[in-house]
């Protein structure tokens, strides 16, 4: 079986570590005085070396030579994750009485260690403290603030960053040299930039498509693009333009067509990040941009945070809504201003719509599309309101919507000044329509049936009963549905 590359070309001395050279020197220096220390934390995002760097350093401690295959007995590795009760604990803490068997210190790498309990952690807390001569402890996590205080205190602490793009790109072209990959330097940049600094995960994807690459062409970007489900250069390229050009139109339905791609939001950030970075000495007007995409790509909603990033630096305004305390308290409800002129009690003539009055219609399924967040009430803009035929409505929607339409079917309604009130029956339905999709949906769906702007609300209950004696009797059985029998 071929051996990954990754694990192939996994560094074996400290020379060979690439991008930490902050932490290989001191290493170096201190491993020259024979200043070893007790308990080493190597800390950093993942694939970056912490672990490599421990088996070196375990090595280079005990003066023994290292490769991928050389096992140890006085070198014992620990997963955290799967060795993280209190007794897996007290079980090291005994077994590190034992003296070396044949080097001079017995080393114990502790890899993912913010996995421990807490049990665990205290367990470990006093011999970390003092440990037997023997023993050298070198810990590595990812997650440095989950790790208690009182366990970082007793250690070395060695923070790796994240290797520089440029760096990447030299060392995938070693390695594809030496595996005879065929490989241009635009793909090696798209691997680079999906692998987000880490060394591992850009090896991995280089050997990943060098066994899907033509053995002709090699690796090509369409391949690199496709395959890592990366924008093209083109779209980025599109993106950036619009919002130069204050194009709201095409922002919204290049991003449409990239989430239709199946593009995540974070991949077209980083693409979006790093375009930016490189064009902003041509092009001084992307520099706010560049800061609303950092924030971009640390949302919980990258998508839509992304869509109202492009469009307010491509000068569209943003709204006023309620606050979220004030939403919290009230059954979501939602308006999108109307896409035409509609006069009360007047049946609305189908007219041909212009692109601009379309625009509205994109803007709701971009955002249906990328989202799942609340509905916000907006009353700062006036509402247009028509004549709602509920008819008209559910047959609409079953012609154009069916998922819409088979919620809707279910409801009754009733029409309370300007606004809708559904009556869900079941709350599940409630649930589907109160989501941003459906209400988005359904808004649109009014405005286009002649009802206009009207608000939404929902309730999960079948409609209140008109008679007075049955409302009587349902107030006393804890609810129900009024029927008809006829004969």
């Amino acid at each position: 079986m071929a051996k990954a590359l990754y694990r192939k070309y996994r560094s074996k001395s400290l020379d060979e570590i690439v991008g930490q050279s902050h932490v290989t020197d001191i290493l170096r220096r201190a491993l020259a005085k024979g200043n070893i220390a007790h308990a080493y934390l190597l800390t950093g995002p993942r694939g970056v070396g912490k672990t490599s760097i421990a088996r070196i350093l375990a090595h280079e401690i005990n003066g023994l030579p290292y490769s991928e295959e050389s096992t140890h007995l006085d070198i014992i590795e620990i997963d955290a994750a799967s060795n993280n009760g209190v007794d897996d604990v007290r079980d090291l803490r005994d077994k590190v009485q034992i003296a070396p068997v044949s080097a001079a210190k017995k080393v114990y790498i502790i890899d993912e260690v913010h996995m421990l309990s807490k049990p665990a952690f205290n367990a470990l807390l006093k011999t970390l403290e003092e440990p037997p001569e023997h023993i050298v402890f070198i810990l590595a996590t990812t997650n440095i603030e989950k790790l208690p205080d009182t366990i970082i205190s007793r250690t070395q602490r060695f923070g790796f960053r994240s290797i520089s793009r440029s760096d990447i790109v030299k060392h995938l072209k070693e390695i594809a040299a030496k595996e005879k990959i065929t490989i241009d330097d635009e793909s090696l940049q798209a691997i680079a930039l999906r692998g987000d600094g880490s060394f591992r995960d850009s090896i991995s994807l280089l050997d990943q498509l060098s066994s899907l690459a033509d053995e002709k062409t090699g690796i090509t970007l369409d391949l690199v693009e496709a395959t890592l489900g990366l924008a093209s250069h083109t779209t980025v390229d599109q993106i950036l333009s619009a919002v130069v050009a204050k194009d709201t139109s095409a922002i919204m339905t290049y991003l449409a067509d990239s989430t239709a791609s199946g593009i995540q939001a974070t991949v077209l950030v980083d693409q979006l990040i790093s375009e930016v970075s490189q064009r902003m000495i041509e092009t001084p007007q992307l520099v706010e941009l560049l800061d609303g995409l950092l924030i971009a790509s640390d949302s919980s909603k990258p998508h839509l945070k992304l869509l109202t990033v492009l469009l307010t630096q491509a000068g569209a305004k943003p709204k006023q809504h309620t606050s979220t305390a004030a939403l919290a308290t009230h059954a979501p409800t939602i308006r999108i201003p109307a896409t035409q002129k509609v006069v009360a009690q007047k049946p609305v003539p189908k007219t041909p719509q212009s692109p601009a009055t379309q625009q509205p219609s994109t803007t709701a399924s971009l955002i249906a599309a990328t989202t799942q967040v609340t509905p916000v009430i907006d009353s700062s803009q006036p509402r247009t309101v028509g004549v709602l035929d509920w008819e008209k409505l559910i047959e609409y929607t079953r012609m154009n919507h069916v998922a819409l339409h088979s919620v809707l079917s279910k409801c009754s309604y009733e029409l309370q000044n300007e606004t809708l009130v559904l009556y869900t029956v079941r709350r599940f339905n409630k649930t589907k329509l109160d989501d941003a999709k459906y209400r988005l949906l359904l808004a649109q769906c009014l405005i286009e049936t002649g009802a206009g702007d009207l608000l939404i609300e929902t309730i999960p209950t079948a409609p209140p009963p008109k008679d007075s004696t049955a409302a009587a009797v349902a107030a006393i059985m804890g609810g129900g549905e009024e029927v008809t029998v006829d004969g």
